[in-house]
């Protein structure tokens, strides 16, 4: 992705990287670490192998992750948080805590 290709607003830039659900739940997958395909897909739930395969191509594209192939059969494949994908680790906490009050507010707590 080239700097041209982005919104002139940061916001909006955040947004298109990011503003999906899928995408930010493999974010939170990812930062504890290195996982496998089957292991992501597993521990989202309802997501589809299509749109899996989907959002980690883009995501890969946007340099928020790496994807490394081993040479075996069946063949494993792994995904890693680049160094910008890890940058965004104060963003999904500020949603986990804005989160949280939110459901407390609610909850009239």
């Amino acid at each position: 992705m080239q700097p041209e290709d982005l919104p002139p607003c940061p916001v909006e830039t955040t947004l298109t990287l990011i503003g999906d659900k899928w995408k930010v739940l493999i974010l939170r997958e990812l930062m504890p670490g290195t996982r496998r395909f089957g292991e992501l897909k597993k521990s989202l739930g309802g997501i589809t192998q299509k749109v899996l395969t989907q959002q980690l191509r883009t995501m890969e594209k946007s340099g928020l992750l790496t994807r490394k192939v081993y040479a075996e059969v069946p063949p494993r494949v792994e995904y890693t948080l680049t160094e910008t994908g890890r940058s965004l680790k104060p963003v999904l906490d500020a949603m986990q805590s804005w989160g949280e009050g939110y459901k407390k507010a609610l909850s009239g707590d």
